[in-house]
């Protein structure tokens, strides 16, 4: 049976990653890419969808682990009554143009002598397909259609009921290396790897990379960890990023709000990439924009919400319905189906981020503005138009009112730009379409009863995506109506200490009632009270916030306050930019919130 979500950790090699639960079983593997077929899949079902186990065999007392320093190497300490062991788990890191991925396990003893037993159970395409294995002096390897996989073994392996297994001791000082290598089963098996160099060169390579990041004290560490995970899940061959790296964490446990999250949302990306900016990394804005401009040529007005990770379009989603969920919660998806929704919001998203980037330093070409200019003709004609929101309903479109001030941020963006840098465009006419948005959106998204913004055109009800409005610059936050706005949501939205999306409770977007606190929408909040100068309570619930991580420093999609569990896909991107830019509003007075909250001062429209 999997383990509560914030018992596992993430390790991964900018292709795939891996969940590694605290009792050392790894639950959850997709090979060779994030949203490839899983080869370990327990995390959704049993032991019997595939699991590679290594634990002591028993006398256990506790279980410690830790990141080493600023990497993705992880780190699970076991104390027993006969001694002390660690189990090592690592992705070394490997060059684009290399098809086999390789996963580590290096068992080091510590203390005393500790005996352990291994579980290795292959199941590919995520637990349905059971491989011809063949054992041999060396570990084994196994083949399935298009998967094979070498495995490397100090200790021999024994083979029960379609499980290897091996029971082993480490003594003090002593190290066993365990490997597994993917490969396409129609190549030559690769050549065996060096553990130990490889464990070494894969600690220097993220040792670098983290040297580069601006972390403001006194929350420098968690910034680390969550920008160490946010490369993490970026895709290294193309600069995409995946909104997660699991599917079907379930929102609510028994729950039907289980998505695919191993694509590449454009609004998720681009949030990620404003923390990772603002925390010194360049580079990736640079891959990412590449990888925009593949994924939208031909017709850039015609954007997705998101893209696979080479930049694919067809994301058609279906069901695994011989996988029970994680805690019963079904369907199990891949997939996703809301790619072919209309969401104008991302249209503000990738003009805002182009224009942070080229602030930073990130060259434009020719064929950059083209796409922004598009951006904006398209929306001249259908920023009015009805679409699904920045929550994906499945109930239909609306007029929702994130998504009007998101098409002004595009407009605003992309006209900022032309003037700024001096770039041909037609600058009245834009003039006058960004204020035609602004005053549509004062005039019709605003519940004068309530002296707050409201979820859609007309409706009264409240949403937690509002609290953008002045992390965007459409309003400043000291605004009577956002300061309503933030109040109303404090009254109606917060359940112990933490921010709900919406109420789901009626059923209006069309799925049964019940989820956790959008993790997300509890950072945007700190964000307005730190602009509204309330330093003191955006630092009180920033700290609430900090204590919401596992041990080590992850988070999922959502926290169920009342059960005090994380929700939701794991790890997700979306929650750790959330807490770096909400560190940074905090601690700098200079973040993310307060440089594109002060926009130009002419940028309203009002």
């Amino acid at each position: 049976m999997p383990g509560l979500i914030e018992d596992y950790g993430f390790i991964g090699d900018l292709h795939t990653g891996a969940l590694v639960g605290r009792d050392g079983s790894i639950d959850w593997l997709c090979l060779p890419r994030f949203d490839s077929g899983a080869c370990f899949a327990a995390l959704l079902g049993s032991v019997e969808h595939g699991r590679w186990s290594i634990a002591p065999t028993g006398g256990l007392r506790r279980t410690t682990r830790r990141y080493r320093d600023n990497t993705l190497i992880l780190e699970t300490t076991f104390h027993t009554d006969s001694g002390v062991a660690t189990v090592t788990d690592f992705m070394p890191l490997r060059p684009s143009e290399q098809q086999s991925v390789t996963l580590g396990r290096i068992v080091s003893g510590v203390s005393g002598r500790v005996t352990f037993s291994m579980d290795l159970v292959l199941r590919f395409d995520y637990g349905l397909t059971v491989p011809w294995v063949v054992h041999n002096s060396r570990g084994l390897s196994a083949t399935a259609g298009p998967n094979a996989v070498v495995v490397t073994s100090p200790v021999p392996l024994r083979g029960k009921d379609f499980h290897s297994t091996a029971t082993f001791a480490v003594a003090e000082g002593e190290t066993l290396p365990f490997g597994l290598t993917w490969y396409p089963s129609h190549q030559p098996a690769p050549p065996r790897i060096d553990m130990a160099r490889a464990l070494q060169d894969t600690h220097d390579w993220w040792e670098d990379w983290a040297s580069k990041s601006i972390a403001p004290a006194p929350y420098a560490g968690a910034v680390r960890r969550s920008l160490v995970t946010l490369k993490g899940l970026t895709y290294r061959p193309t600069g995409g990023i995946v909104a997660a790296a699991t599917t079907s964490l379930p929102e609510l446990a028994g729950g039907v709000r289980n998505w695919d999250y191993r694509y590449c949302w454009l609004r998720d990306a681009t949030f990620a990439l404003y923390s990772l900016v603002v925390s010194g990394f360049t580079e990736e804005a640079e891959d990412w924009r590449e990888w925009l401009l593949r994924a939208v040529a031909g017709k850039p007005s015609d954007l997705q919400i998101m893209y696979g990770l080479d930049g694919e379009r067809l994301l058609p989603e279906f069901a695994l319905d011989w996988l029970p969920g994680y805690e019963a919660s079904t369907p199990v998806r891949v997939g996703n189906a809301a790619h072919r929704q209309f969401q104008l919001d991302v249209y503000g998203e990738v003009a805002d981020v182009l224009y942070v980037s080229r602030q930073a330093g990130v060259e434009w070409d020719d064929q950059t503005w083209q796409i922004q200019r598009a951006l904006v003709d398209f929306l001249e004609a259908n920023w009015n138009k009805p679409d699904d929101g920045i929550w994906e309903v499945r109930s239909g479109g609306g007029q929702y009112t994130h998504s009007k001030v998101m098409a002004w941020v595009a407009v605003d963006r992309v006209l900022r730009a032309a003037e700024r840098w001096q770039l041909d465009a037609p600058l009245d006419r834009w003039r006058a379409l960004r204020s035609q948005i602004h005053a549509s959106v004062c005039e019709m998204g605003f519940d004068v009863k309530q002296n707050a913004f409201v979820q859609a055109y007309g409706s009264t009800r409240l949403d937690a995506s509002l609290l953008r409005l002045p992390l965007v610059g459409f309003l400043p936050a000291t605004d009577p109506r956002m300061v309503g706005t933030v109040q109303a949501i404090q009254r109606d939205l917060i359940v112990n200490g933490l921010v709900s999306r919406y109420r789901s409770d009626d059923g209006a977007d069309g799925l049964p009632p019940g989820e956790g606190a959008f993790l997300p929408c509890s950072f945007w909040l700190v964000d307005n009270l730190e602009l509204m100068g309330q330093h003191q309570e955006a630092t009180k619930l920033l700290e609430r916030l900090l204590r919401i991580p596992n041990d080590l420093g992850l988070l999922a999609e959502e926290y169920d306050p009342v059960a005090e569990r994380q929700l939701g896909n794991f790890p997700q991107a979306l929650s750790h930019v959330g807490l770096v830019n909400a560190i940074h509003n905090v601690s700098t007075g200079n973040g993310p919130a307060h440089q594109r909250s002060q926009g130009d001062k002419s940028t309203t429209g009002a």
